[in-house]
């Protein structure tokens, strides 16, 4: 009989400094002795991959995407060597190996690719010589271009929790700085509570809507393939959350969690209807290799305009408002706002949209929009309002 096998992931902020990378390996050697194989996925360290994309901003306002790409790996890289050589200090055997080392193949789209396939057959054969593998994540190649790609921020976890399902793992645990997701971001709600249990529906509507705790791809993955999630401390001791498919839900309206995008635009387009503006957005960003935004809402401006709610990381949405500051077909407006979600069940059908308009308004929040999902209810707002609305959302979770 196999050993059972765990994947874990370390993010950035838990791999900071050199005594945390040891740290983390004194824990990935416990597993290791319990009898367990597994499998470790590391991000950057700290602030490298930010300190990164500003170093190549401070060469030119448009990197290319493809050089970009190379440059960003190497964060990764550095994680992954200095967690095998830890592992090793201490006697427990590993070897590291990049995301195209390792089998992590994607499409071709720089910035932003998709994982289409694992063939980790190296990492097999380390596992069977009792070898802990370290991966880099975040990254892979593209087996129709054979170059480097990543996966857009965030993406160590879309890579830990792909692996898990090519391994058919016991779980996939994400060590974080945080012990699990709360029901808001403790840096803004003084009284966010951690949530012990999530269905996976529930985190994927959580994270496509701004919590931080997890990429919404992985979240999507996860559920896809039906892979047990768990969110914990990377140092110390604390609590958890488990994400899994044998949550209950049920229609109460009422507040789980509040999250939120930070920073949101509107990107314009001259089109005749909302599909040849798709069409041209879409075929815009390919042709000329940007990044691809998430896109969260879309409107039709005036006769012959549209525009579409976009986020994500603020180098990338940068690099498409200075691509088409010249356009006269497509347009990011200036104006910055933030969207704030309240995650729950049946919201649209309660009382609970009129609760937030009228806790807002009597805040003095303008309300830009209210978009209505499946398990959740958005505003849109002034960025600078953006905290005050978290808070008096969250207020309303009763």
């Amino acid at each position: 009989m196999k050993p059972k096998l765990i994947v874990q992931k370390y993010g950035g902020s838990s791999l900071a400094k050199p005594e945390q990378i040891k740290a983390a390996a004194q824990k990935i050697q416990q597993i290791k002795k319990s009898g367990k194989n597994v499998v470790v996925v590391v991000s950057a360290m700290g602030k490298t991959t930010d300190q990164l994309v500003n170093l190549a901003y401070e060469i030119t306002s448009a990197p290319n995407r493809r050089e970009l790409d190379m440059l960003l790996t190497t964060g990764e890289r550095v994680s992954m060597a200095l967690m095998s050589m830890a592992l090793n200090d201490i006697g427990c055997a590993a070897i590291s190996f990049t995301g195209s080392q390792a089998g992590i193949m994607t499409d071709e789209a720089h910035s932003s690719a998709r994982i289409t396939d694992v063939k980790p057959i190296r990492v097999e054969e380390e596992l069977r010589r009792g070898r802990v593998p370290v991966l880099a994540g975040f990254q892979g190649v593209s087996p129709r271009t054979k170059e480097i790609t990543t996966l857009g921020r965030g993406g160590s976890d879309t890579s830990a929790v792909a692996l898990a399902a090519y391994f058919k793992a016991e779980c996939c645990e994400i060590r974080k700085d945080v012990d699990g997701v709360y029901s808001a971001d403790p840096s803004v709600v003084q009284n966010a509570s951690r949530i012990d249990e999530l269905h996976y529906m529930q985190l994927l509507d959580m994270t496509f809507w701004g919590a931080k705790v997890l990429h919404y791809r992985s979240a999507e993955l996860a559920q896809l393939l039906e892979i047990p999630l768990v969110i914990a401390l990377a140092h110390g001791e604390g609590g958890q959350t488990k994400i899994h498919g044998d949550v209950p839900m049920y229609e109460q309206a009422k507040i789980l969690s509040v999250n939120t995008h930070t920073e949101v635009r509107w990107l314009r387009v001259r089109a005749e209807n909302v599909t040849s503006a798709m069409k041209k957005m879409c075929g815009t960003l390919r042709e000329h290799s940007l990044p691809w935004p998430q896109i969260l809402d879309s409107v039709e401006r005036s006769k012959g305009e549209y525009a579409f709610l976009v986020t994500g990381p603020l180098e990338s949405v940068q690099a498409i408002a200075n691509f088409l500051k010249n356009s006269g077909e497509m347009k990011i407006e200036e104006d910055q706002l933030s969207t704030i979600t309240a995650t729950c069940q049946g919201s649209y059908a309660s009382d609970l949209p009129e609760k937030i308009v009228h806790s807002l308004g009597d805040a003095g929040v303008n309300v830009h929009k209210m978009i209505f999902g499946a398990m959740s209810l958005t505003v849109v707002v002034n960025a600078n309002d953006r905290e005050k609305t978290v808070e008096k959302v969250h207020g309303l979770r009763g």
